[in-house]
């Protein structure tokens, strides 16, 4: 199967270049065809309107979008910046002077008037406007090129994808507008009110895509059934629906295939982060990238180009440095399990404070091996780059911490295919690594979630542990480099130990203690994803005051770090009942002004 080109750069009906050339000095020229521009009678055919699709599913990764603050970095879909540096996955790093923006979001003080919220605004509703597009030319379409078969799926397509970005705004700040094809400037009704939650637009659009969608695409890239079923899971998790979405991850799991047909499997976890094992059987949504394709770095995961370690082969940014808490979340007990409350009572061996040729050795104790697929730390293989060296790779340890990202990172092995080596800065930072909005983990925890909500918990357990079976599975271990003393442990790179709960675990000790076992394991399967800010949002719901609890002993554990004085954090304070949405952009809000008032609403607090 080929791999869908959703990057491709596609010039919007309602953007266009006119361009007149004004070559006599008659009046007839202005009664010409403008050359260059498109017009909606241009588009109104098979070719345009599939066309306008590829353009809205350019837009997932943000890049193309208008630039209205924060540029690729605050469009990503990673989240980095929301849902990583937001939450206790990670530092800003860098320094602390260097993007202001991203530091306000760390320290939970950010004001309506940051520019990385008006760039995130500005690219999903652009992907919603392209996805709109679609619907509103496919309707003037009258050549007969679109049989009724395929103006049902290009529908079901575009409409999933407005659901999409409809979405991940919600998980900013819920408080949206829903804006549908009806919604134009020229029908003169674009001030479109944000009341509240939009978590019935958003069912009745997944349920249209999941009716309409087929099981199986030619082009891996498109969504099929199965995707818009597994969003559909996720915004009821939001509502706290967990019978519905209970029943909908059950019928995932026991049916759900890839867009190639596949039946979704969870494959070993290193593959979900290497470019060349992209859309695997554990892919259930996968934002396309592509490198060296002569589009000058456009089409690959530029929003993460500051993720990369200060030195090695890309030199550049040291942004988004995994947190101490995150790391300390890795180690395990004598069984072989996490430690569900004293995770943080003491520090892992670090070289914070050490110079790369200062004697270090890393922790000894017990830890689960995902952790060196997430984290790059001093002397650890990073992937096949070599031992990792420490300050040498880190851009300023008293700001950011240790350690540097990984999961976003290429190999060596695979610089040439993978990396972008001619785009961006000159630099080989942009990867082909898909971004994976969903993937099989995901439906097996948030199934786990529904369990331990409905009373289930053996069947919780269950799904938790093959989560954990498949990070106990040694052949996706990093193996230690035999020069550097690995055979210490047995030829891996540290002592990983790793077991799943023992059968009745969950039944015996209880619901809150199954539902803290399920909550700890997204943290250490999705560390580093994006998702940390947002699954806290939602467990907030349920209980609240938990992600204000949650984050201020975060921050209280960061700040009291021998070495580490991190001036973003110190004085930093979640505040319960403001800090777990974001503000809306105030100049979307000042835009919205209609006969004196503005239409759109700020989030309380704000």
């Amino acid at each position: 199967m080929k791999k869908l080109n959703i990057k491709l750069i596609f010039i919007c009906c309602f953007s266009a270049i006119i361009i007149i050339l004004m070559a006599a000095c008659s009046k007839s020229f202005l009664n010409k065809e403008p050359q260059g521009s498109t017009s909606d009678a241009t588009l109104a055919n098979k070719a345009g309107v599939e066309g306008l699709l590829i353009g809205a599913y350019s837009l997932l990764d943000g890049e193309g979008s208008p630039d209205l603050g924060g540029g690729p970095y605050s469009e990503a879909v990673s989240n980095w910046v929301w849902g990583g540096c937001g939450s206790d996955d990670a530092h800003k790093g860098s320094t602390d002077n260097d993007q202001d923006e991203i530091a306000a979001v760390e320290k939970h003080n950010i004001n309506p008037t940051n520019d990385y919220l008006e760039g995130k605004w500005g690219a999903l509703y652009a992907g919603v406007q392209r996805a709109n597009d679609v619907l509103r030319i496919m309707a003037e379409v009258k050549d007969g090129s679109i049989s009724s078969a395929d103006m049902t799926e290009i529908k079901a397509e575009a409409i999933f994808l407005r659901a999409v970005y409809h979405l991940e705004a919600a998980k900013m700040w819920r408080n949206v507008p829903y804006v549908t094809d009806s919604i134009s400037y020229q029908n003169g009704n674009y001030d479109v009110p944000n009341p509240g939650p939009i978590w019935a637009q958003l069912e009745t659009d997944f349920s249209f895509a999941i009716a309409n969608l087929p099981a199986t695409q030619s082009d891996l890239g498109r969504a099929n059934s199965w995707a818009a079923k597994a969003f559909l899971a996720k915004v009821y998790m939001f509502e706290q629906k967990f019978s519905d979405a209970k029943t909908l991850l059950a019928d995932i799991i026991t049916n759900g295939v890839t867009t190639a047909g596949t039946r979704y499997a969870l494959v070993n976890f290193a593959d979900n982060f290497n470019p060349s094992k992209d859309n695997n059987t554990e892919s259930v949504f996968s934002v396309q990238m592509t490198v060296n394709d002569n589009s000058n770095g456009a089409n690959d995961n530029e929003g993460d180009i500051l993720n990369f370690p200060y030195g090695g082969e890309t030199t550049c940014c040291g942004f988004y440095q995994p947190s101490f808490s995150l790391v300390n979340s890795y180690k395990t007990d004598a069984g072989g399990l996490p430690l569900l409350d004293t995770w943080n009572d003491f520090d892992i061996t670090n070289d914070q404070g050490l110079a790369s040729d200062q004697p270090f050795t890393p922790y000894t104790g017990t830890l689960d091996p995902r952790l060196d697929w997430t984290v790059g730390r001093r002397g650890i293989p990073f992937l096949d780059w070599g031992i990792m060296p420490g300050q040498a790779w880190v851009r300023a340890q008293p700001e950011g911490g240790p350690y540097v990202a990984l999961k976003n990172l290429f190999y060596k092995n695979q610089e040439s295919t993978t990396a972008d080596l001619g785009g961006g800065w000159g630099l080989n930072q942009g990867t082909s690594n898909n971004y994976k909005m969903i993937r099989y983990a995901d439906v097996l925890l948030w199934a786990a979630e529904c369990e331990v909500e409905v009373g289930s918990l053996d069947q919780a357990e269950t799904y938790v542990n093959m989560v954990r079976n498949r990070a106990a599975d040694k052949n996706d271990w990093v193996k230690a480099d035999v020069a550097d003393g690995g055979a210490n442990y047995g030829g891996y790179a540290a002592n990983y130990f790793i077991n799943p709960y023992p059968a009745g675990a969950f039944t015996s000790n209880g619901q809150d203690y199954a539902r803290k076992a399920v909550r700890f394991e997204r943290k250490l399967e999705f560390a580093m994803e994006g998702h940390r800010f947002f699954d806290l949002q939602r467990w907030d719901i349920e209980t609240p005051g938990y992600m204000a609890g949650v984050l201020n002993d975060y921050i209280q554990h960061e700040t009291h770090i021998p070495n580490f004085p991190d001036g973003i954090l110190q004085g930093a304070t979640f505040t319960q009942g403001q800090y777990e949405i974001y503000p809306i952009p105030q100049h979307q809000i000042d835009l919205s002004v209609k006969n004196g008032a503005p239409t759109l609403k700020q989030n309380p607090h704000y």
